[in-house]
């Protein structure tokens, strides 16, 4: 329990919480909160945002659903051996990451529990109730870092809410795992974050249920590489009026990410989200294709080469080609932190329904219609400063 007089708690339930991203996420908040590492990466950190009143990043307390079984501390073993966390921050943070080991609970995977949705959806529930209670917290934010899904098939039921909550006291599966996690965290009265192109909270019915409770939710497919180089290039071009023929990518993931996109239902989640704000940031559809190669000798790795055809003056053709080489996990874990930060405080804010103002941070934005990159950020840095002055007079709702 928190000691009289502290400040407000912000709980963080991982859904993937085993997974290089959250790993990642866990560890570089306890480096941060401890002075052991300096937030790069983290937009919220910068000189922007000095009143926004977020949640400070030492103090936030991890949980959350995994299907796997490998402890937290060996995950952190083994990115460590990657080169993804620094070897020397294992042995001081060994207390933080196996607290947050301990708070995480077996996760949910469509089609194998054998019982109605409604009661895998109740038991997710009660786990992360139980979590803020335990742990004394004011609110806690939902994040799906798990595991890309396939796109799944549209249902009456995903426009109703009363028919959804019908249906998932059925037999058959209605939601994919992604939705019944957002299903879980709005019925335990916590915002949800999608950073992954999966469905999560992205269906009619659990847009209605997220309002009917005042709940925030963002999403979706955090921007960490090609996407984030596109936002930047794409409004060039447009504003130079310099006319873009063709745009092609091809993308090389090793690690779990390679491996679950290797499948082509996951791919094809991935690919759409990648492609869909480009046409409209350039002002027209343009030719060329997404692909997403398996590489698993790149680890935890990725490796993303563009090439763009335009043509300039008189008809003149030319090219633009990038090659962008990072670290998946290490570029997604600060984004993890600052979604968690601006989130909880749209929640204290009393903000409800879809944040548009945190596309910034997203391939397919839910409740925006921008997709330049400089745009997105006025707009995040407008809606820190607003849901700040709404928490600023006596604290934040809790």
């Amino acid at each position: 329990m928190p000691e009289p007089g502290a400040g407000p708690r912000t709980g963080v339930w991982l859904v993937g919480a085993r997974g290089s991203v959250a790993t990642t996420t866990v560890v570089g908040a306890a480096a941060v909160g401890a002075g052991l590492a300096e937030p790069t990466g983290c937009v919220t950190a910068s000189e922007d945002f000095p009143g926004a009143r977020l949640p400070p990043l030492g103090a936030l307390v991890f949980g959350g659903h995994d299907t796997g079984s490998v402890p937290l501390p060996v995950r952190a073993a083994e990115l460590a051996e990657s080169g993804v966390v620094p070897q020397r921050l294992l042995e001081p943070l060994e207390k933080a990451v196996v607290a947050a080991d301990q708070e995480i609970r077996p996760g949910y995977a469509t089609g194998r529990s054998g019982l109605p949705q409604a009661v895998a959806a109740r038991a997710l529930t009660v786990d992360i109730e139980g979590f803020r209670r335990r742990l004394g917290l004011d609110r806690v934010v939902v994040v799906n870092v798990a595991s890309t899904e396939a796109p799944v098939p549209d249902r009456p039921e995903h426009h109703d809410l009363d028919l959804l909550e019908a249906a998932l006291r059925g037999p058959a599966d209605v939601l994919p795992a992604s939705s019944l996690y957002a299903y879980a965290a709005f019925t335990a009265d916590c915002p949800y974050v999608d950073f992954t192109p999966s469905t999560g909270a992205r269906l009619p019915a659990l847009d209605a249920l997220a309002r009917a409770r005042g709940l925030p939710y963002a999403g979706s497919d955090a921007k960490t590489g090609e996407t984030l180089v596109q936002s930047v290039l794409a409004p060039m071009f447009a504003v130079r009026a310099l006319k873009v023929r063709a745009w092609s990518g091809t993308n090389l993931l090793g690690g779990g990410d390679g491996a679950t996109l290797a499948d082509p239902g996951a791919a094809a989640s991935k690919t759409a989200s990648k492609r869909r704000g480009l046409g409209r940031m350039l002002g027209h559809p343009v030719e060329g294709s997404v692909h997403i190669d398996c590489v698993p000798a790149l680890g935890e790795w990725k490796t993303a080469w563009d090439h763009v055809a335009f043509e300039g003056f008189l008809g003149a053709r030319m090219s633009l080609q990038f090659t962008w080489q990072g670290c998946d996990s290490a570029l997604a874990a600060p984004l993890v932190l600052d979604l968690v930060r601006l989130t909880a405080t749209a929640h204290a804010a009393g903000v409800s329904g879809p944040l548009g103002a945190l596309g910034f941070f997203f391939k397919d934005p839910v409740g925006s219609g921008g997709y330049a990159l400089t745009d997105q950020y006025e707009a995040l840095r407008a809606f820190a400063a607003e849901a700040a002055a709404a928490t600023a007079g006596g604290g934040p709702r809790t």
